[in-house]
């Protein structure tokens, strides 16, 4: 089976000529110009990698990205101007995998799109399959809210449980403590609450072999919390 590319840009001439490239390489494509035309093809068909432009109208990209990321992990590079540097940066920080700069260079795109489905697919990524999440070890089912890391059970708080569960539909992504609160609470976060950082390092306790020294749970300090990707 091929994989298949989602191409996003309201530039039209971009959007055929990077499919003519992807095409000769063996890819199939599909073909959006808008953030909200992307959004409705990644929810209807199986897509594999998306090439997402940051400058459109209506949906930008980096609104589309993080609509993205609520619900699938699919490889995104951004396509991105010099002057949208800090978009750039934004971008990966909410999940982009890699991003070129327009004008850019086919045969260095195709080589960023084979490496990204490559470590999708091979190096240990996260997967979504039959409603689990995988990050190297760690393993969190979906339906039956169930967590193992080595094969070996897990027993979250169902509180517990919503946390990870956020973090890893959204691995690399950092949220802070009152984003984590309002997400799993359903509330605004109370002033100086610690309610996070304890449960946090429960989750630690539990889920890390050597909780000082995390493989997945990270803290970035002054920010918040995320799930890496990559051990490490």
């Amino acid at each position: 089976m091929k994989n298949i590319i989602l191409i996003v840009d309201d530039d039209r001439e971009i959007v055929e000529s990077v499919s003519i490239f992807l095409k000769a390489e063996g890819y199939e494509t599909e073909k959006a110009h808008s953030g909200l035309e992307a959004l409705d093809i990644v929810m209807s068909k199986d897509i594999h990698l998306i090439l997402l432009d940051i400058m459109m109208p209506e949906l930008d990209g980096i609104q589309t990205l993080m609509k993205i990321r609520e619900s699938k992990n699919i490889p995104v590079i951004l396509i991105s101007a010099k002057s949208e540097d800090s978009d750039k940066i934004l971008g990966l920080n909410i999940g982009a995998d890699d991003y070129v700069t327009k004008p850019f260079n086919p045969s260095e795109l195709v080589a960023r799109v084979k490496s990204q489905l490559r470590r999708y697919t091979q190096l240990g990524a996260m997967e979504i399959k039959q409603n689990t999440l995988i990050i190297g070890g760690l393993s969190v089912n979906t339906e039956s809210k169930t967590v193992t890391v080595d094969g070996e059970d897990v027993r979250l708080t169902p509180i517990e449980y919503k946390i990870l569960e956020l973090l890893c539909k959204n691995p690399d992504r950092v949220f802070s403590s009152d984003e984590i609160y309002s997400r799993v609470w359903n509330e605004e976060a109370a002033v100086n609450d610690n309610t996070i950082a304890v449960h946090i390092r429960h989750i630690r306790e539990k889920i890390e072999i050597n909780p000082k020294e995390p493989r997945y749970l990270k803290v970035v300090w002054g920010i918040g919390y995320k799930i890496q990707k990559k051990e490490g």
